[in-house]
């Protein structure tokens, strides 16, 4: 039993190993790292190991019978799809839970994925639990956003820190589980390390290599022939649009400065969309701005 099919983070997952081979398990664990670094698996993971009778590698204990059948009582998962805020009555129900002793192991262990989700009013319920918990109670806290956990919860959880997938590993599974032929740079810098972006993105490839060609040629092109571009902008994922024009802005500006003076139109673009902006004026605003900024000042000369 390890996590020899979760790929990445090997310093994560051998100190968790090690926690549970020489059964040193504590009672809080904070996950944190970038959003689709495998996190959850590991979790989960570490999870079944803690609650094994065994420890053997390939073990058919009835924990593991039942943990890989999704039906082991001693294990819970809050917000697993990361969906919605994490409201205190989840929390508190959590809490009157927690005292019950474990069914079928010797531990119960409760995930709290995307934790930053919590209210405030949930983390300060989580709270005492974590200042007192019961002797077989373990929790696994995982987040993204660590700057939006109470101090108080991260100074009573052991941090384990999570970091991006290696380019290489990453190129690899996205050829070989993904079906990707090719990755440009600035498509390999948008995942960020992260095999959850990359699935995210996969759909929108086509779209996106259009858009790398679009900023390369915002030097070459008439403000027209930049507005007919416009159907690569849509609603549902303009926010990956927009970042991944931030990339290939940034890989652009070795050959003209303005490059990274257009990011800044960019992330007005973002700021009036959150702001609930007329979508289709502020694209057009945004796509004007872009070629004024590198074109305008030839034009005048």
């Amino acid at each position: 039993m390890d996590f020899k099919d979760i790929i990445g983070n090997a310093d994560a997952k051998d100190y968790l190993s090690k926690s549970v081979k020489q059964n040193n398990i504590l009672h809080s664990y904070l996950f944190s790292g970038t959003e689709g670094i495998g996190k959850l698996l590991i979790a989960k993971e570490f999870s079944k190991m803690i609650l094994c009778h065994t420890q053997n590698e390939h073990c058919d204990c009835k924990s593991c019978i039942a943990f890989d059948g999704n039906n082991h009582p001693d294990f819970t998962v809050i917000n697993e799809d990361c969906n919605d805020n994490i409201k205190v009555e989840t929390i508190r129900n959590l809490t009157e839970k927690v005292y019950e002793k474990p069914i079928l192991s010797n531990k119960k262990v409760y995930i709290i994925n995307n934790c930053d989700k919590m209210t405030v009013e949930a983390q300060n319920c989580l709270l005492k639990t974590l200042e007192e918990p019961p002797e077989f109670i373990v929790i696994i806290l995982i987040t993204a956003n660590e700057n939006l956990i109470l101090n108080t919860i991260k100074s009573r959880c052991m941090t384990v820190k999570f970091h991006g997938i290696e380019d290489k590993d990453l190129i690899n599974y996205c050829k070989n589980n993904l079906s990707y032929v090719e990755i440009s740079d600035n498509l390999l810098k948008s995942f960020d390390g992260s095999i959850g972006k990359a699935i995210k993105l996969k759909d929108s490839k086509d779209k996106f290599d259009k858009l790398e060609k679009l900023i390369s040629n915002l030097e070459k092109i008439s403000i027209i022939e930049l507005l007919q571009e416009k159907s690569i902008f849509d609603r549902d994922n303009i926010n990956d649009v927009l970042d991944y024009m931030i990339v290939c802005l940034y890989s652009n500006s070795s050959k003209n400065n303005k490059y990274l003076d257009c990011i800044k139109t960019i992330n007005e673009c973002s700021n009036r969309l959150r702001s609930y902006s007329n979508f289709d004026m502020t694209i057009d605003n945004m796509l004007l701005g872009l070629w004024e900024e590198l074109n305008e000042s030839s034009n005048r000369c």
